[in-house]
């Protein structure tokens, strides 16, 4: 296996060669992409990913293009500067020039021109030890079978695996290829731990950390599963207002994707972002801040960050909630 695996990357990488790219710099670029661009972008470039049905509008699907109807040119400006009223942010304080043409040369190469899915991602390096073990899921991953299909149409390995695919496997994959669109789905922020678990490890000791207790015998329970999922256990508020309760349920549904469920933005998905989002937990930049600076940041965003603004999507009674929700969560702000 890991034979195979290192030929396709030797493979991938002369073709980048022969096309203009070096080896190294086409191989920078993936890492770049793997690390930086893959949530949104989707992990073979085609934009399949669950964040990407939150997007409006939604992230480039590099693969459906071709190299003339996206110059090159165009893509290093988008990299390096953003694209006002879309989710690209600007990366110019993350990547140097040499990294931006890496990532969008290799862009260019692995997904515009020769539609390639990228390396394997379920490897044991990347946190996937005996990926096989999940092979009933994978049918629907790939969209051989549909995830809506009727239940009573599967076989009992079907089942199993649709079962596991829509318990766990979602989370990065979304619900693969459907038969009926239906509504977007409700979005929870829960954190995903690259260990030996996988799936299973995630989803069963992350419900028990939101009920308060270790799943007794459960592998992650000895080893603490991982540093992100800790951070997605809210804060308890203590004799909150009516407008901070519902600014609790503001905030869950929508703010934690990024900030954490606890505040601190040291979640899976804050871990990704750069700059990294607030972090709300610090008791030095809440006792500098007013509700109305809370509330205008909200509405308007913070330009050169990761934080959109949410005036088109949130009312002005929706904003002042959240503004009370931080002050009681993670105040006390300045007068």
């Amino acid at each position: 296996m890991r034979r195979g695996f290192a030929a396709a990357l030797l493979l991938a990488a002369l073709a980048a060669a022969a096309h203009g790219a070096p080896a190294g710099e086409h191989e920078a670029g993936r890492k770049i992409w793997n690390l930086r661009c893959y949530y949104c972008h989707g992990y073979s470039g085609d934009a399949r990913t669950l964040a990407a049905r939150f997007l409006r509008p939604p992230p480039r699907d590099f693969a459906a293009l071709s190299p003339e109807q996206l110059p090159r040119e165009a893509m290093l400006a988008a990299v390096r500067d953003g694209r006002p009223g879309t989710a690209m942010q600007a990366f110019r304080s993350v990547l140097g020039e040499s990294e931006i043409a890496a990532v969008v040369d290799f862009v260019r190469t692995e997904f515009v021109r020769h539609k390639r899915p990228n390396t394997r991602y379920h490897t044991a390096e990347n946190g996937w030890p005996r990926h096989e073990r999940y092979r009933a899921a994978f049918p629907f991953a790939t969209g051989e079978i549909a995830t809506d299909v009727r239940w009573e149409d599967l076989d009992a390995s079907q089942a199993e695996g649709r079962r596991l695919y829509m318990s766990a496997c979602v989370s990065c994959h979304d619900r693969g290829r459907v038969r009926e669109p239906g509504a977007v789905w409700e979005l929870r922020a829960v954190s995903f731990p690259p260990n030996e678990d996988a799936c299973s490890g995630c989803h069963v000791y992350s419900k028990a950390l939101h009920q308060g207790v270790r799943p007794p015998g459960h592998p992650a329970a000895d080893r603490g599963a991982n540093p992100y999922t800790v951070h997605d256990v809210p804060p308890a508020l203590r004799n909150p207002s009516r407008q901070a309760k519902r600014g609790e349920q503001i905030f869950q549904r929508n703010c934690a994707f990024c900030h954490a469920a606890d505040g601190s933005g040291k979640n899976w998905i804050g871990a990704f972002l750069e700059p990294h989002p607030r972090d709300l937990t610090d008791r030095a930049f809440m006792a500098g801040r007013t509700r109305a600076q809370l509330a205008a940041a909200i509405r308007e965003g913070l330009p050169g960050t990761s934080m959109p603004a949410w005036k088109s999507v949130l009312a002005e009674d929706e904003i002042a909630a959240l503004a009370a929700y931080l002050e009681a969560a993670f105040g006390p702000l300045a007068r």
